[in-house]
């Protein structure tokens, strides 16, 4: 069965970090390039940030560019997003998604993904 279960989030105040994760089985996560989304209260689906399947490439949207690093430890078939200098404007559920073929894939719609998870919830409020 392919799961992937997104950890990692939570309440923090603005200009704090948090780290992301997201632990893959089911499927041979070396192989697939990873993005990560999310969905602000009361609005679509964004994509934020992708990786290559190697680790080697990464991508942010304009946005986060600067304060969120994507990584990924195929070792541990696990995918990071580390956010820092966090805004009220990034409040968000973040699901991590994957999808197989191009080297990035930047899509904000998890159904054009092969898998994706059930989100963890970012709340940045003082």
């Amino acid at each position: 069965e392919v799961q992937l279960v997104e950890s990692g989030g939570g309440l923090v105040q603005p200009g704090g970090s948090l780290r992301l994760s997201c632990a893959a089985s089911g499927f041979t996560f070396s192989n697939y390039p990873m993005s990560w989304v999310r969905q602000a209260p009361g609005k679509g689906l964004e994509w934020v940030s992708g990786i290559d399947s190697g680790g080697g490439i990464t991508s942010h949207t304009g946005s986060v560019r600067g304060r969120f690093t994507v990584s990924r430890d195929n070792a541990k078939n696990t995918l990071y997003l580390r956010m820092n200098s966090l805004k009220p404007e990034d409040t968000a559920v973040y699901y991590c998604a994957a999808k197989r073929g191009a080297t990035l894939y930047r899509s904000s719609d998890l159904h054009e993904y092969d898998y994706w998870g059930q989100g963890t919830q970012v709340t940045v409020s003082s």
